[in-house]
């Protein structure tokens, strides 16, 4: 049986899953590959740490050229995170003709189109499954199970952490920040978690999502994003009275000339199958012209999660080997893209429904001003909640809008901000459209 020669580079929480798994399941992987598939090198700067696996003390090394310059090794793992060294130990390992798998959806959000051309350069793959919703198959999905179709909808929760805090804040009405904290110490989130909570993570994810649905590489920096951090369990009880659940959504539509890309909290209804999404769970709601709409759900991060993930891409480029494939597929999955360039639809140009919170002096006439500017820019008001007790000197004025341009929305609220009976920030949440 011929050996499949891997290295990684990274011995981290991943990489360790990824070893575990290759190791423990290594007689049902050869199975299904028809090749045995040996761990040859592992390079990380702490080699001495017990990752709680047996391995040969032989494998480590602390030189990662051992990994990249090695003949023998076919396939590379780059599972240690970050852009720049990551990126050059990337494209050196594709230009030494190496096959190459990676979780780094910063790295591929960011500087994908150079990665994605020198795999094809190259002629070898370039395998990233577990840069998106950690165990859940959703690019392959994408490539595979829906590949016969136009998609036409992404909608999904991307970030367990974001999740998680959300959830906690609804169940228990606990204020963000005591949720961050509670969070970091179970290791659900970063210290400082920015790039979760700010929708940045969320963001890299959508990228990739959109440039395989199209086979080109969109712009990262021209997808819309907004985080979770001014939320506060107030406006979660709102929404809850609303019928709403409030959810960190990324969002991207095909308008065919150009392409919707958002992240953002949203009102989700109840009754809508992502609103049941909760904890540290992702989902990623995928609609395709025949397919209909399809729901992909599960542990989004992890050692065991995003660990299985990087194995059956380290399979699907084994069995190519195996069966003596001459080109792989390319990185996006398409021959040809399908536009050459994605043009993204400005936020101002969204049309959908808007919850605001406004923190108001309790006084006659609030009400009216705060409505007379919204209808002079054409935005009707559905639902509206006034409570009585103050809050820090002020009251919480609460409404519910029917369908309304952004841009109309961002002029209003720049006037409204302007008023002398406003106390504190006014919060915008938009409303998830089906």
């Amino acid at each position: 049986m011929k050996k499949i020669n891997v290295g990684i580079i990274g011995f981290g929480t991943v990489g360790a899953g990824t070893v575990e798994i290759l190791l423990k399941n290594r007689d049902i992987i050869s199975s299904r590959v028809g090749s045995e598939i040996i761990v040859k090198r592992i390079a990380d700067l702490d080699i001495q740490s017990d990752r709680g696996i047996s391995i040969d003390p032989g494998v480590l090394t602390t030189d990662v050229s051992e990994v990249l310059n090695d003949p023998e090794i076919d396939v590379v793992i780059e599972l240690m995170g970050g852009l720049t060294r990551a990126k050059d130990f990337i494209l050196e390992a594709l230009g030494n003709g190496k096959h190459v798998v990676t979780a780094n959806k910063a790295l591929l959000a960011e500087c994908g189109k150079e990665i994605y051309e020198a795999a094809e350069k190259n002629r070898v793959s370039l395998g990233f499954e577990a840069s998106v919703g950690g165990g859940i198959p959703v690019l392959k999905s994408l490539t595979e199970g829906l590949s016969g179709n136009h998609i036409k909808t992404i909608m999904g929760i991307l970030n367990g952490t974001s999740n998680y805090i959300l959830t906690k804040m609804a169940v228990d009405g606990l204020p963000y920040n005591k949720v961050v904290g509670e969070a970091i110490e179970l290791g659900y989130a970063e210290d400082p978690p920015d790039l979760d909570v700010n929708g940045t993570d969320t963001a890299h994810k959508l990228a990739i999502l959109i440039s395989l649905s199209f086979g080109s590489v969109v712009s990262f920096d021209s997808i819309h994003r907004e985080g979770i951090d001014k939320l506060t369990p107030e406006d979660i009880q709102f929404a809850d009275e609303f019928g709403y659940t409030i959810k960190l959504l990324a969002v991207a539509k095909d308008h065919g000339d150009t392409v919707e890309a958002r992240v953002h909290p949203a009102m989700v209804p109840k009754d809508h199958i992502m609103a049941n999404v909760n904890d540290v769970y992702n989902a990623v709601y995928i609609e395709g012209d025949y397919a209909g709409p399809t729901l992909h759900f599960g542990l989004g991060a992890g050692r065991d999660a995003t660990g299985s993930a990087v194995v059956s891409d380290i399979i699907t480029i084994a069995r190519s080997m195996v069966q003596g494939a001459a080109d792989m597929a390319p990185p996006l999955a398409h021959i040809k893209a399908l536009r050459d360039e994605i043009v993204i639809k400005p936020i101002e140009e969204l049309e959908t429904a808007y919850y605001f919170r406004f923190s108001a002096i309790d006084k006659p006439g609030v009400l009216s001003k705060i409505s007379g500017i919204l209808g002079d820019n054409q935005i009707s008001i559905s639902s509206v909640i006034q409570k009585g007790r103050e809050i820090e000197g002020s009251v919480s004025v609460v409404m519910l809008t029917h369908e309304a341009r952004e841009s109309n929305v961002k002029k209003a609220l720049d006037l409204i901000e302007e008023l002398d009976v406003l106390k504190g920030e006014t919060i915008m949440i938009r409303v998830a459209q089906s």
